[in-house]
């Protein structure tokens, strides 16, 4: 004989008829199961009014599982225009044991009752049996805590081994890297007490960010060091403040500042600022024609020829030769008419009668652009060496330009 159990939590009602149709809306039962509510409260069931689109058709569905006898409700609510619930008025199962079964039906409250029947038998009895739906069993739960635990816990050892990390690299720095005060700086005559505003981040290197800013009237780029970068600020700092560093081809140098305090010093250098940006933005935004190419090739060569150069006799003492060492197009910077000026002397070593040049040559700058004796490690410490490098990228940077050249120029 069919029974059928009493509204309770998680449990399915008398059916109260079905109510076939298209109407634009029907009532359905709704619940769904959630494991957190049976430990503390249990699951209710609701009804709902289910509604869709015109000349849509609209039905409610159950699913349930069938745990060693025991019926287990997951879901039961609103079900949209599907023709396999077509002129349904019961909500029936018919595939063979599936994990999950799901019925759906035509009619208002149509989910309350819900049957397994397999497609052997011949009708659907009016009634089958049905049992309380129970909670989840403690081995589900079981289940999911042993797989759950071992996850969270190497998140855990991964978590706290990368707070340790940072936590170590922030107390002990490299050793190369003092993190007390860089030292006193010279006030810039030019920058003095202007106010200087950060506005946005228009390219990140190797040692650092470059800002587009605003002081006065004025847009400057902003070259920000961190403490960690010490060296390479100082470098390119010192080689702006040598006698005849003002030239048409090199970037210019307005001053440098500091900001900060002990760890969270951040070093900064403000230039000139070009919108056009680098060579290698250019480049890829567009194409050059004849006489661009020769007017940016000769232009750059322009200033690594002035940067090579030693030059006695100056107003303001004496420019020696400089190397530059990291020859590519991101360094090289575009004024509004196209002309080059070369930029980032972070790496930068000059050459002064009477001084060494230091001992730390190895391989610097950029692979792409590296001679074939730096790659294989067989330099000549020399001046001349040195100067050659540079000579080497300057023509890797060359061919960039060319590439991005027009086939013909009618005016040429």
């Amino acid at each position: 004989s069919s029974t059928s159990t009493e509204l309770a939590p998680g449990s399915f009602w008398w059916k109260r008829g079905a109510i076939l149709g298209r109407s634009e809306t029907q009532e359905c039962i709704h619940y769904n199961y959630n494991p957190s509510a049976v430990e503390s409260r249990g699951n209710h069931s609701a009804i709902v009014t289910c509604s869709g689109e015109k000349d849509k058709r609209l039905h409610c569905f159950a699913t349930w599982r069938n745990v060693s006898g025991t019926v287990e409700v997951v879901k039961q609510g609103c079900w949209l225009d599907d023709v396999n619930c077509y002129d349904r008025n019961e909500c029936v199962e018919k595939k063979d044991a599936p994990e999950v079964f799901f019925c759906c039906c035509e009619g208002s409250l149509c989910n309350e009752k819900f049957f397994y029947i397999p497609d052997t038998q011949a009708q659907i009895p009016s009634k089958l049996t049905t049992s309380n739906p129970v909670p989840q069993k403690p081995q589900v739960l079981t289940t999911l805590m042993y797989s759950l635990v071992p996850i969270m816990g190497i998140t855990a050892i991964i978590l706290f081994s990368f707070w340790m990390y940072r936590h170590h690299k922030l107390a002990y720095p490299p050793v190369l890297v003092p993190t007390q005060d860089p030292g006193p700086m010279p006030p810039s005559p030019i920058l003095g007490q202007k106010p200087l505003q950060l506005l946005e981040i228009k390219a990140r290197g190797r040692f650092g960010c470059v800002w587009k800013a605003q002081l006065l009237n004025d847009y400057v780029a902003v070259k920000i060091f961190p403490i960690q970068d010490k060296q390479s600020w100082q470098n390119e700092y010192e080689i702006y403040n040598l006698s005849g560093m003002r030239h048409e081809n090199l970037l210019h140098f307005i001053g440098a500042e500091k900001r900060g305090t002990n760890l969270d010093i951040e070093l900064w250098l403000i230039t000139a600022y070009h919108e056009k940006g680098s060579l290698t933005d250019y480049l890829k935004a567009s194409v050059v024609s004849w006489n661009e190419l020769c007017y940016i090739a000769q232009t750059m060569a322009r200033g690594l020829a002035y940067l090579h150069e030693d030059i006695p006799g100056l107003k303001d003492g004496h420019k020696p030769a400089i190397a530059h060492r990291d020859i590519k197009s991101k360094n090289v910077l575009l004024k509004a008419n196209l002309t080059a000026c070369i930029a980032d002397f972070g790496l930068a070593l000059r050459f002064e009668a009477g001084k060494s040049a230091g001992d730390t040559h190895g391989q610097v700058g950029t692979r792409r652009y590296m001679a074939p004796e730096v790659l294989e490690g067989a330099i000549n410490f020399q001046r001349d060496a040195f100067l050659r490098i540079d000579m080497y990228a300057l023509g890797l940077v060359l061919w960039e330009l060319a590439s991005r050249c027009k086939a013909a120029d009618v005016n040429a």
